[in-house]
């Protein structure tokens, strides 16, 4: 599984450049020559993947196409689902169990708190993820900024905390996340990150926000700024869904992880959730394995 899921992501974000700098779509044919592939390969890894054919899934890696998720699946957050706090519960497409640190915990900058961490891969590269005995509080992808800015930077937040290199210890919580499983997440935060966290939450998966809808909310319509740094302070990349906040023009704005991640990721669950439609053509679902 390591070897070919960073294989396969690795391919999709060569394609994105590729396609960024076309100054028109590219064929199968011609995507595949520039990627030194054979066509069918291409059009079997990109299926397998995404689900999707590569000339599909080219159009939802368009920088219009978060312009088009803007228009057709804008969720307005519910204020009383998005603030609820609750404890456990189904959250956007994965079961979360998840707790949030006390202020008292938080200000004390994880003194007293081990934290394990490892090196994982997932369908969108390599991640640095960590976990405390509580669950898992961070997961990083490395693919932009590499291993030891992501470690500098995730570590940074909680400088008093003890960390151990454990990856025994954080393969099963990704191993979960990936299945699908029940997921337990420790959010360490300030409480304004935390409601801000928790309205990501509920984002569907395929679906995207704004920041704006983000602070009305969690009650504050007018800490669109303080939400937008909330939201980039995120430690729990793609399980806590980020990515799904887009500006009200439809511009993706900015991904602590990097843009092609970003991207990558909103074409990917748009190609999930186009497939599950009830007129979709039958299909085999993705596998990473």
């Amino acid at each position: 599984m390591p070897l070919e899921d960073r294989y396969h992501y690795n391919i999709i974000r060569r394609a994105i450049d590729l396609i960024d700098a076309a100054a028109l779509p590219l064929s199968l044919d011609a995507l595949a020559a520039e990627l030194g592939m054979s066509p069918h390969h291409l059009q079997k890894l990109f299926t397998q993947w995404a689900g999707v054919s590569p000339k599909r899934f080219q159009q939802y890696l368009t920088l219009g196409h978060a312009k088009a998720l803007i228009d057709n699946r804008h969720t307005m957050l519910d204020t009383a689902d998005a603030t609820g706090l609750s404890s456990t519960g189904r959250l956007h497409d994965l079961f979360l169990r998840w707790e949030a640190m006390t202020p008292g915990e938080f200000a004390r900058k994880g003194d007293g708190l081990n934290i394990s961490y490892g090196l994982c891969t997932t369908p969108f590269g390599e991640a640095l993820a960590m976990a405390t005995d509580r669950g898992l509080c961070a997961l990083a992808f490395t693919s932009e900024t590499g291993r030891e800015a992501a470690f500098a930077d995730l570590s940074a937040r909680w400088p008093a905390a003890h960390y151990v290199e454990a990856p025994e210890t954080i393969r099963p919580l990704i191993d979960t996340a990936l299945g699908g499983g029940t997921m337990p997440l420790h959010l360490i935060g300030a409480p304004f990150q935390i409601k801000v966290w928790e309205a990501l939450l509920s984002i569907p998966s395929g679906h995207v926000t704004t920041y704006s809808d983000i602070a009305q909310a969690i009650g504050n319509p007018k800490a669109v700024r303080a939400v937008g740094t909330a939201v980039g302070r995120n430690p729990v990349s793609w399980l806590i869904p980020c990515h799904r906040v887009l500006r009200k023009t439809g511009a993706l704005g900015g991904y602590h992880w990097g843009l092609p991640v970003k991207r990558a990721i909103l074409a990917y669950e748009s190609a999930q959730a186009d497939a599950t439609r009830p007129d979709a053509p039958e299909r085999k679902p993705a596998t990473f394995a």
